[in-house]
């Protein structure tokens, strides 16, 4: 799989920016690395089930907010 052809499958950066929030600010509310939430930001590796249930209630937003509706190109 290409850089181009990666999947998303989160889309916890574009919340934290609709809220004008930092990923270092999401890393400190969570107690975990800068380094984390970047992979998270980036689509590199996803956070489990319970950590972003977390990031949904630090953003006050639904699960369903921060992640990618499946489409024909998303398909797992």
């Amino acid at each position: 799989m290409t850089k181009d052809q990666k999947k998303k499958f989160n889309r916890i950066k574009l919340v934290l920016v609709e809220q004008e929030k930092s990923s270092s600010w999401l890393a400190a509310e969570l107690r975990v690395s800068a380094t984390a939430v970047s992979k998270w930001c980036t689509n590199r590796n996803q956070p489990t089930v319970e950590t972003l249930f977390k990031i949904a209630e630090l953003l006050r937003v639904e699960v369903s907010q921060l992640l990618v509706a499946n489409s024909e190109d998303q398909r797992l």
